[in-house]
């Protein structure tokens, strides 16, 4: 193991393309549940421990901003895994401009703030809600776990799983969390369907109010 490890570290595993597209579906699906449980935590102790709050908008336990920053991370830092600090302050930097664009994008498009970290715990630093020191910190630190945690977990299923077992497995996840991000993102949207925050507003379950 420690073997394999190393020669991760050093780029020295070599796969097919499909055990790498694999590995990619892999990322995001698990990145995007990563980031939903972080948010699930936080918000029950941000909430003073007496709710539990549904985050994202999709049916499944996944934030997509977290699956596809983690794509993001792992492209800026592929070349860097033998320099942690590095990793980290990429991971930061990438992140904080990644999320402050993309609350600010979705705010001038809706009218409404999805996260407001100037009413939270632990917001310090924040600039106009969007971003502030804590959520940059945690996404540098949730960007050393990505790479020397999950990515070589990933890695080393990729390689001891018989190839099929992976590659299926990998682009059913995929597909079962794309579908359902697509469907709350697109579709319930333009033919006024039920998304994943009227259901399970409908049954019970507590959603964060967005701010305008």
């Amino acid at each position: 193991m420690k073997k394999f490890y190393n020669d991760y570290l050093d780029s020295r595993i070599k796969l097919e393309r499909s055990l790498f597209v694999g590995i990619v579906f892999l990322v995001v699906v698990i990145s995007g549940v990563f980031g939903w449980v972080y948010e699930f935590i936080f918000y029950w102790i941000n909430g003073g421990f007496e709710k539990f709050y549904w985050r994202g908008g999709n049916f499944l336990p996944w934030i997509n901003i977290y699956a596809y920053g983690s794509l993001m991370i792992w492209l800026l830092t592929f070349k860097l895994r033998k320099k942690p600090l590095l990793v980290f302050i990429i991971s930061l930097v990438s992140t904080c401009i990644l999320e402050f664009f993309s609350g600010l994008g979705l705010y001038l498009i809706t009218g409404l703030k999805y996260w407001d970290y100037d009413t939270e715990i632990l917001g310090f630093g924040s600039i106009y809600g969007f971003v502030c020191l804590r959520s940059v910190i945690v996404f540098g630190i949730f960007g050393l776990i990505l790479v020397y945690v999950m990515l070589p977990g990933i890695y080393y299923l990729a390689v001891k799983l018989p190839k099929k077992v992976f590659i299926v497995t990998a682009v059913i996840l995929f597909v079962i969390f794309l579908g359902d991000d697509i469907y709350n993102l697109i579709f319930a949207n333009i033919f006024s369907l039920p998304g994943a925050p009227d259901v399970y507003k409908s049954i019970g379950f507590n959603f964060m109010d967005y701010t305008r």
